[in-house]
């Protein structure tokens, strides 16, 4: 997640480390918080495989500020791992945010349109937090008003979102006539 929200971010301009973190902590960071002892790691991974390159300015008031760059390579990954999404990416729901926040960078519309169908059809399958053996509960069945609270949730927040997947779908299908 940490990974695929660099080369998101980088893929629009350069920016500078600090700015990176605080723009991938506004995207994650009331889920996980970016610490530089996770950040700075992710980007010398990224650097190492040739998919950004670190510059260094001189800084406006302090001291020289190191900015980061996609590149060529970087933007092809990025573009991959949009198209071919890892099944967590899918289903967990911080990282498809995460997803989403750049799908718009794979420009196909048949090929934003399969990540999302992969989606919908995730979420069309019959789950809850909470069984009975393996059949799901739902919030009616449940006595526990803080588990019912849950499910509740949950379903309005499924769908909402099913119904946005369903008009983009529709709208993505129409754009690649």
């Amino acid at each position: 997640m940490l990974e695929l929200a660099i080369l998101g971010f980088l893929y629009g301009a350069p920016l500078h480390g600090y700015v990176l973190r605080r723009h991938i902590a506004a995207l994650t960071g009331h889920v996980r918080p970016v610490a530089e002892s996770t950040l700075y790691p992710a980007i010398k991974r990224l650097e190492k495989a040739g998919l950004l390159v670190r510059a260094t300015e001189p800084g406006a008031v302090a001291a020289p500020r190191h900015v980061l760059r996609l590149t060529e390579e970087g933007g092809r990954e990025l573009k991959r791992r949009l198209a071919e999404p890892a099944q967590r990416e899918i289903t967990d729901e911080n990282h498809w945010f995460t997803l989403l926040a750049f799908l718009r960078h794979l420009e196909d519309p048949a090929a934003q349109a399969a990540v999302l169908r992969r989606r919908l059809a995730f979420l069309e399958e019959p789950a809850s937090f909470f069984y009975d053996g393996d059949r799901p509960l739902r919030a009616e069945e449940l006595d526990d008003p803080f588990r019912r609270g849950v499910l509740t949730i949950a379903r309005a927040t499924s769908r909402a979102e099913l119904a946005w997947l369903r008009d983009t779908l529709a709208s993505l299908d129409g754009a690649g006539r």
